[in-house]
């Protein structure tokens, strides 16, 4: 394992979109792997591979019950609204109240290729989110109801 580079905000690549993962080999095992090492040393919840510079459908989140690696994920239920401050490791010190949804499910596939449902309430469910914006070239920044603030 070794740790990458968080892309910060400014960087053209965090506003692209990803690509589909084709090949589960041990490539996406070891990007898998690094991006796990990577957040747990910057203290954070989540990571999507476009915050190490990979235009791929991956993300890796451990909000305290242990991790998850999600490969081609896409939102399949969303509930309920909850506001929150969020933050982001690609945009450091810099908080806002963000709106999300409450409940959210996410269907994925694992680095295997085999496909798994998440169900996450509160901040899984702000994670979830947040990071699958990733995907889609999207900041939370954008999300912000209110001021942005700095730490």
């Amino acid at each position: 394992m070794a740790l990458r580079n968080v892309v910060k905000v400014g960087d053209p690549v965090l506003k692209k979109k990803s690509r589909v993962v084709e090949k589960f080999d041990d490539r996406l095992a070891t990007l898998i792997d690094d991006m796990f090492e990577t957040m747990y040393d910057a203290n954070g919840v989540g990571l999507a591979a476009v915050q190490v510079g990979i235009l791929k459908r991956v993300v890796v989140i451990d909000v305290g019950d242990g991790p998850m690696e999600l490969v081609n994920p896409e939102i399949t239920l969303q509930e309920g609204e909850q506001r929150e401050s969020e933050g982001c490791l690609s945009v450091p010190g810099k908080y806002g109240v963000t709106c999300r949804p409450a409940k959210v499910q996410v269907k994925a596939q694992d680095r295997h290729g085999k496909w798994k449902v998440f169900t996450g309430e509160g901040l899984k469910a702000r994670c979830f989110c947040h990071e699958l914006d990733h995907l889609e070239g999207i900041l939370f920044t954008s999300k912000v109801v209110g001021e942005l603030v700095q730490e």
